[in-house]
């Protein structure tokens, strides 16, 4: 499901997590953004509004949202950071190598095939990821 601010903070509060404004202010960026944040432009964005915020406070609420299935992990983006997906429908990440910006691609055969790794190994699914890495438009024409 595309995770919403409203949806990230309820799912903490059921896990039994404290809904500090701290982690609010998380979950609203995560539930806002369309740019697949790290824990470290996170921690610097809302660190401007929440002078106290530690990056433990946001590596562990990350951390949570993730365990829970509400916020997908990626992978690196060629920069070694992990960058992090509140949009949990299934779909298809393209990360740019270069400037590391990563885009969503709608996929219907990416629900396909969950069905089919359901159906196969008898799994209860809670997601999947699917990223692939190369170069941008702008990044190609920039090298050129």
């Amino acid at each position: 499901m595309n995770s919403t601010s409203e949806g990230l903070t309820t799912t903490l509060k059921q896990a039994g997590l404290r809904l500090t404004p701290q982690r609010i202010a998380i979950c609203r960026l995560l539930g806002e953004s369309h740019t697949h944040p790290t824990a470290d432009s996170i921690y610097l964005e809302v660190h401007t509004q929440y002078p106290s915020l530690s990056r433990m406070t946001v590596y562990n609420t990350l951390r949570a949202l993730v365990d829970l299935g509400a916020v997908n992990a990626l992978g690196s983006a060629g920069d070694d950071a992990i960058h992090y997906d509140g949009n949990t429908d299934p779909h298809i990440n393209v990360a740019c190598i270069s400037c590391h910006r990563i885009e969503d691609v709608p996929a219907r055969q990416v629900v396909d095939l969950n069905a089919l790794v359901a159906r196969e190994t008898g799994f209860k699914l809670l997601g999947a990821r699917v990223l692939y890495y190369g170069f941008c438009p702008a990044c190609q024409k920039s090298t050129h």
